[in-house]
């Protein structure tokens, strides 16, 4: 502990002046000099982080609101932020900010050294990372922004989201040539934190924090974590919903992507809503759609840029349809793993195809294609088996935002020709490498993936364990242990009395009647007994009837796919 307050004292009493970079660099990219880069350079210097090379082209590219003057170290207030990509925000300092964890294989891409051996060497560059990730001091050249974003979120258009609990710091070059945009996630307010404080907690950014690196070794395009440095300050949050609320830790997660920008970012410019009658704070302003069109096919998709310099519709069609194949493929790897997103807004759909904002989500273990993972998702419209449809939609609502630079019935046309050809493609070549059929492709390779699937639902087979232990098949003329086999992947699935209480029928027999339900298509319908097995036990409405006890003689499997389309 000493070495470590002496490496933070020594930090603090840094001269203002920037330490020598850190091995052999490409000069810095000019870049704008701003206040909030003025004031960086007031912060303590680095060292193992001072050979980050920050080039910040989002923010020369793209429109910067400054915020309204107010008292000095205010936090930002919630507003609309009209004709701006962006807003300048500084970070709320944190109470003894400490390290929890950090990626080493995340860092690396930034082009940082490796880890000293030196026990005390450690314990300083684990002080930097805790002062300068927890956003209580800014690294040279950074520049704090909130981007502003909106959202279709369960089906709605909820209109001005933004960055409500994140802040872009900046993007590091490196020696490679690659571009990464960091990100601190719990940083505190900002312009687009509504009534939230801006802060995440240890509990939710630890979660973050190891899914997303999972994710990445699992080959699943993400955003990386670096660091998760958690403190002393503290909020309070009802931790299980139950109106108990309590104290957690404050906590910040580096996050690192090539971006951040998501459909949402070009639903700023929508028009009011006919349904919600909300609009986009910068509904209009065509001129910054072009300018984002421009920057992030330029930055992110240069092979199309060059290949359709001369003509911008084409142009755009081709960015749409490379974008609709990395959606395709994303959620396709998600399906192979029994991942759930659990919030699939279009606010949470990457406009290069990652995986994005882990908040509510979930992997498989019994098989059950209609698991929701997010509590409340009472409707169930981001289960497991939804995820494909439910990007495909949310890729016809950037169609719309990228209108009239992309005819919209040009943009239809490509995401009908793609996006199903493309899922169907990768998720049938990735379940034949699960299944080991890599010798042969034969056409009924989906009947038997498909079937697979069926008996391990039938039998509550545990969907991860099932692939494991397939894995360990006996093969050849004469396979030995194929009873041990059989055995084990029997002993994976669920017991007589597990699959009774998870088929168990969910419907209040009160509901119906007491609550006025009494046309099809009401709320009752979404508790039929095969579509609600997310019920607690002992919740205040478990059943004690089943459909077929209130329609004597009704069919459930015939009719359950017209209920299911109500």
């Amino acid at each position: 502990m000493a070495a470590l307050r002496a490496a933070l004292g020594a930090l603090l009493a840094a001269a203002r002046v920037r330490s020598p970079p850190l091995g052999q660099r490409p000069p810095r990219a000019p870049c704008s000099v701003s206040a909030a880069a003025r004031g960086a350079a007031m912060e303590p210097a680095p060292r193992w982080l001072a050979g980050l090379r920050f080039d910040n082209r989002a923010l020369r590219a793209l429109p910067v609101e400054t915020p309204p003057p107010g008292p000095e170290g205010a936090p930002s207030a919630p507003r609309p932020v009209p004709g701006a990509c962006f807003s300048r925000v500084r970070p709320a300092p944190l109470r003894q900010p400490r390290l929890v964890a950090l990626s080493e294989p995340a860092l690396a891409l930034l082009g940082l050294g490796a880890p000293p051996a030196d026990a005390a060497a450690r314990e300083a560059r684990e002080a930097e990372v805790a002062l300068f990730f927890s956003g209580n001091a800014l690294l040279p050249g950074a520049e704090p922004a909130a981007h502003c974003y909106c959202g279709h979120q369960f089906g709605q258009f909820a209109g001005q989201l933004g960055d409500g609990a994140a802040m872009y710091l900046g993007e590091v070059c490196t020696a490679a040539g690659e571009r990464w945009e960091l990100q601190l996630k719990g940083a505190g307010p900002t312009p687009f934190s509504r009534q939230a404080d801006g802060r995440k907690v240890l509990r939710s950014s630890i979660r973050e924090f190891l899914c997303s690196e999972a994710m990445f070794h699992l080959g699943i395009p993400t955003t990386r974590a670096g660091a998760c440095v958690t403190s002393q300050s503290t909020v309070v949050r009802d931790v299980f919903y139950d109106g108990n609320p309590k104290y957690e830790k404050c906590t910040v997660v580096l996050r690192i992507a090539s971006t951040f920008l998501r459909f949402g970012s070009f639903e700023i410019f929508k028009s009011a809503d006919e349904h919600t009658g909300r609009e986009g704070p910068s509904v209009g302003r065509n001129d910054i759609r072009v300018q984002m069109l421009d920057y992030v096919i330029g930055t992110f998709y240069p092979e199309i840029q060059a290949a359709h310099a001369d003509n911008s519709v084409q142009r755009n069609a081709a960015f749409f349809r490379e974008v609709t194949r990395r959606t395709a493929r994303m959620v396709a790897e998600w399906q192979c793993v029994g991942f759930c997103h659990g919030v699939l807004n279009t606010d949470n759909m990457s406009i290069v195809g990652l995986t994005i904002d882990y908040g509510p989500f979930g992997f498989l273990d019994r098989y059950d294609p209609d698991h929701v993972c997010n509590a409340s998702d009472n409707a169930g419209r981001y289960a497991y088996s939804k995820q494909p449809e439910v990007c495909k939609w949310n890729l016809q609502k950037l169609v719309e935002a990228l209108e009239p630079e992309l005819p919209r019935e040009l943009g239809e046309a490509i995401l009908a020709e793609e996006f199903d050809a493309e899922f169907r493609r990768h998720y049938l070549q990735k379940m034949r490498r699960k299944l080991g059929l890599v010798r042969a492709e034969l056409e009924d390779d989906g009947v038997l993936v498909a079937k697979l699937l069926e008996t391990m639902h039938l039998t509550g087979a545990d969907f991860t364990n099932t692939f494991h232990l397939l894995s360990s098949f006996p093969v050849g003329p004469e396979p030995q242990g194929m009873p041990e086999f059989l055995d084990a992947l029997t002993a994976q699935c669920a017991s007589l009395e597990e699959l009774k209480l998870a088929f168990r029928p969910q419907m209040d027999p009160r509901t119906p009647w007491a609550l006025g339900y009494h046309q099809p298509g009401h709320a009752f319908l979404h508790h039929l007994p095969w579509r609600s097995t997310r019920c607690p036990e002992g919740a205040a409405h478990a059943p004690s009837k089943t459909w077929e006890a209130w329609f004597p003689g009704f069919d459930k499997q015939a009719n359950r796919l017209w209920f299911e389309r109500i």
